[in-house]
């Protein structure tokens, strides 16, 4: 497999994003660290696996690390205060290098303690999860859970570099896998049908790991993100579309208890939901609708919403949602399948039908 490169294109604060295998060499990290001090940051799930090998690849400098416990419950102000304890502990100053080494978790609380410690500091992503590798390791957004809505304290934040090491998959568990793409297969949906036809083709070889074909959807997935940042680098525009699914998937997270559903999991339930409401709008055609469920089942993903939650619990949670503006839900909707809008052009007894529906549109 060749290491294939892109860029993300933000000016001044523009990096790139490496794909490959083997990604753990010091040639690919020593050019991004700045100052003398790095704080690896991972968690208890990946550092047994990669810890060892990231420290050798670093330079001879002050290394210290914090091992957090895995889980998306654990994304919250009180365990980001241990990455604060030991970058003030270990006298970290305003030259070192924070590495998220871990997924979608590790490297959103990195980043943001990245963004904050000292007004902002450097940090690299190392993403190890086929999700945080196609998805949140890439565009800067940084942030932690509260218990009333996903991701509403963070920081637009970018890493110097992003290594995405297509080796780390093959220790990630099929659930995991099936959760990352989700967050692919987006990318067909809202930006590009030959993309969605080339992951229905191929999405047998990639559940089972293929590691040729991983690295594939994995660089499409990235190049795709990277062209949307470009455009619109905090989300006042374009790069909504990018949240496809989330608004519901959220909804599901912070009502089953974060960690329950896996956030690809919930997106994917998300996305069902948010391609039936763009039928019933007379957007998508019933054919379409079947054609985003038939891809998200072959990656054994969910297609339907938790059954003890409620139109009134979706309500609830979604009106805490980022896009909301004075007090107007929007929704990331298809207009076609690789043609998404950000909306809020949608009747509430449209919404309500799709909450309450026992069969998708």
């Amino acid at each position: 497999m060749t290491q294939q490169t892109l860029n993300v294109d933000l000016g001044d604060r523009s990096y790139p994003i490496f794909v490959g295998k083997d990604l753990f060499l010091s040639s690919m990290l020593a050019p991004y660290i700045r100052g003398n001090q790095v704080l690896i940051v991972s968690n208890s799930t990946v550092a047994p696996l990669y810890m060892d090998a990231l420290r050798a690849a670093l330079p001879d400098i002050q290394i210290d690390e914090v091992i957090l416990p895995d889980g998306e419950e654990y994304k919250n102000l009180t365990y980001l205060n241990a990455v604060y304890d030991e970058l003030l502990t270990k006298k970290h100053n305003r030259t070192t290098t924070l590495i998220a080494l871990g997924g979608g978790v590790v490297g959103d609380m990195t980043g943001y303690a990245a963004a904050s410690y000292q007004r902002g500091v450097n940090f690299i992503q190392v993403p190890t999860t086929l999700l945080s590798q196609v998805d949140s390791s890439v565009g800067g957004k940084t942030g932690v859970n509260h218990p009333l809505g996903k991701n509403m304290i963070g920081a637009f934040h970018q890493p110097q570099v992003v290594l995405a090491s297509v080796d780390a998959l093959e220790t990630l568990p099929d659930r995991e896998l099936s959760a990352g793409l989700a967050e692919v297969v987006k990318y067909g949906f809202i930006y590009d049908e030959a993309f969605l036809c080339w992951l229905e083709e191929n999405m047998a070889d990639l559940v089972a790991r293929d590691s040729g074909k991983l690295s594939q959807a994995i660089y499409r997935s990235c190049e795709i993100k990277a062209e949307v940042v470009a455009q619109d680098e905090r989300e006042g525009g374009i790069r909504a579309i990018l949240n496809l699914g989330h608004t519901f998937g959220h909804a599901i997270e912070a009502n089953q208890g974060y960690g329950n559903w896996l956030h690809g999991e919930a997106v994917a339930a998300g996305t069902m939901m948010a391609a039936d409401l763009s039928c019933r709008l007379g957007w998508l055609t019933r054919d379409d609708v079947k054609r985003v469920e038939s891809v998200l089942l072959a990656a054994n993903l969910p297609v339907r919403p938790p059954q003890d939650m409620s139109a009134a619990d979706f309500i609830e949670l979604m009106s805490v949602d980022k896009k909301v503006l004075d007090g107007q839900l929007r929704l990331v909707l298809l207009k076609g399948l690789g043609e998404a809008v950000v909306t809020e052009e949608f009747s509430a007894d449209l919404l309500q039908e799709t909450l309450t529906a026992d069969s998708y549109c």
